[in-house]
């Protein structure tokens, strides 16, 4: 039924059980699976030699970021014997680089983690998921945190 599975990771916990859950679905369906890690670009513009040496840190440590959590998910992959191909791209719009890179990839399935923010938090925070659940033009499925 799918044959490409997008797994967007930002390394945390409950990314990693999404991307389990989507490797599992992935060995069932003889299907891949395409990880995108997208980093939001430098969001300060300073002036002189401080912006620059900035921008350089930042973009090092959301490469090194984006780097763990696509291992992560090409290991979980590799134990179940799934293809995987990962990416890590620059959007000023997280949910708008996962569409895009869904439909530049063909995947017909989105496979990801929702912390599942509720009133004010959400109001503030946004929610990417909700975003991606809104805008999909292919099945979207929401992994949220197990209950405690």
């Amino acid at each position: 039924m799918f044959k490409k599975i997008l797994v967007p990771v930002d390394g945390s916990a409950l990314s990693h059980a999404a991307g389990t859950l989507a490797a599992d679905l992935a060995k069932q369906h003889g299907a891949e699976i395409v990880g995108v890690y997208v980093i939001d670009p430098f969001p300060y513009i300073g002036i002189g030699d401080a912006s620059a040496i900035g921008l350089q840190a930042y973009l090092a440590e959301a490469q090194a970021a984006a780097t763990r959590a696509l291992d992560d998910l090409k290991l979980v992959c590799a134990e179940r014997g799934v293809p995987f191909a990962g990416y890590t791209i620059e959007r000023n719009v997280i949910y708008e680089g996962i569409l895009e890179t869904a439909e530049a990839e063909g995947c017909d399935l989105i496979v990801m983690g929702s912390h599942g923010r509720k009133g004010l938090q959400a109001l503030i925070l946004g929610s990417v998921a909700q975003k991606v659940l809104t805008h999909a033009k292919v099945p979207v499925l929401i992994v949220k945190p197990s209950a405690t």
